[in-house]
């Protein structure tokens, strides 16, 4: 068990333990005790959102680091997906990203990538952990030794011009008009600035963060305000990212949501036409919808699951040889270009399959009729309810009445303190009846 990590970096309320300060402070002594390889400089690159407490975890980390001898890149507010394509191309030796995602603005989160781009492994956090519990007095650089630390310029004009390359050389974003909901995070400038440069016609809102109003009634987690804009201005397209973003939603012309499945599905439909996808099929978790997996195996394509978590189905990706993959969610990753979920760059892949195809996105972006599926969240205060002799009764009970015509996923959140009940089939009665009553049961051995 890990006391600080869970699926995504460490994450928590700001300001209290453990997204504190004082944490933070250690946490970059450790991690830059344990990437410090050799007698060289080492330097590590650090990105945030627009989160109030922002500052405070930037400046904490920054001791960190510096106390052990690594100079420090400050980026500013940038997307998660620009600090791993930075990490490697300023040959850092450690990338931070500041950012509790699609939470509200009271959370914070910290987040780590190898010089290669891609997240740490369960293992070096856990040494990470360790290290932070272990007095580092002992190993602090000399005075002659500090860590300097210094914002770099030009950052968000090269992430910029990174995702522009993602497009084939020939396409441009001519004649479409997109609006683009930044959320009030990372990317309100460098998304709507890309947007534009490709050639869109581009609306943008959500793009004025004021240290509170991250993902308040907006971005992929609250795609409402993007919809009626879609609707307002006649757009083509709408997107909608998260505090980060490391996530993408669509809405199609017609103000309706487009989930990541399907977005996956598009893509994936698309490559594979043009014998661009690296193995036959792609990687997403146990949260996709069946629907998804029926329609891969339409294309005679697999659908390899994973355990919740981009950097999960990252690794899986890996292991396999796959290029795409991702999470209902919007975390879509595209390993010819990225390390990690990259919302900006899924919806400019997104949008070649619409131009190429010159149809709307509703059209585009359908693939399939999605098997009826209910999501339960359960808010609990502590302990371990899934460990509870009636829920797992109530667990085992609810497969029995699925069978074969129907998944079951239960599992505890890793970013809150929510138990997530998912139930698909084809009965959507059934799986109704299932979720309400595992959830009930949960929640009534969370209040005991």
């Amino acid at each position: 068990m890990r006391k600080f990590f869970g699926t995504d970096g460490i994450r928590g309320r700001a300001n209290t333990h453990p997204m504190t300060a004082e944490m933070a402070l250690k946490v970059g002594m450790a991690a830059g005790l344990i990437f410090k390889n050799g007698g060289h400089k080492h330097r590590v690159v650090i990105g945030k959102d627009t989160r109030l407490s922002g500052y405070m975890i930037e400046y904490a980390l920054v001791a960190g680091f510096t106390s052990v001898g690594m100079d420090v890149f400050l980026l500013g507010p940038m997307p998660t997906p620009s600090v791993a394509m930075l990490t490697r191309s300023l040959r850092g030796d450690l990338g931070v990203m500041i950012s509790a995602s699609h939470n509200p603005f009271e959370d914070n989160g910290i987040k780590f990538f190898g010089p290669d781009g891609f997240k740490l492994s369960d293992e070096i956090e856990k040494r990470i952990e360790d290290l932070m519990d272990q007095d580092l007095s002992g190993s602090l650089a000399g005075s002659r030794d500090l860590g300097r630390a210094k914002r770099i310029d030009g950052a968000q004009q090269r992430y910029v011009e990174f995702a522009k390359r993602t497009l084939p050389r020939d396409m441009n974003l001519e004649g479409l008009r997109v609006v683009i909901d930044c959320a009030n995070g990372a990317a309100y400038r460098v998304a709507p600035e890309a947007l534009w440069e490709l050639g869109a016609d581009v609306v943008s809102i959500g793009d004025t963060p004021d240290g509170y109003n991250i993902n308040q009634d907006c971005g992929s987690t609250s795609t409402q305000a993007l919809s009626r804009k879609v609707h307002e201005v006649r757009a083509d397209i709408g997107i909608a990212l998260d505090g980060d973003a490391d996530r993408v939603i669509i809405v199609d012309e017609n103000g309706s949501v487009i989930d990541g499945d399907q977005l996956m599905a598009t893509v994936a439909q698309s490559w594979h036409a043009h014998d661009r996808l690296s193995a036959p099929g792609i990687v997403a978790t146990v949260m996709s919808n069946l629907g998804l997996e029926r329609y891969l195996n339409s294309l005679k394509l697999d659908l390899m699951r994973t355990k919740v978590g981009d950097r999960y189905v990252v690794e899986q990706m890996r292991a396999g040889g796959y290029n795409l993959g991702g999470e209902q969610s919007g975390h879509i990753v595209m390993t010819d270009f990225t390390t990690t979920g990259d919302g900006l760059i899924a919806a400019l892949q997104v949008m070649a399959c619409i131009k190429e195809q010159n149809r709307t996105v509703s059209e585009v972006c359908r693939k399939f009729e999605p098997v009826p599926q209910i999501l339960k969240n359960v808010r609990y205060g502590g302990g371990e309810p899934l460990a509870k002799e009636e829920v797992q009764s109530a667990i085992q009970d609810g497969e029995s009445r699925l069978g074969n015509s129907g998944r079951l996923v239960i599992r505890a959140s890793g970013t809150e303190p929510l138990i997530r009940v998912m139930a698909e089939g084809d009965d959507a009665d059934l799986v109704n009846q299932v979720v309400n009553d595992i959830a009930g049961v949960v929640a009534h051995t969370a209040a005991a």
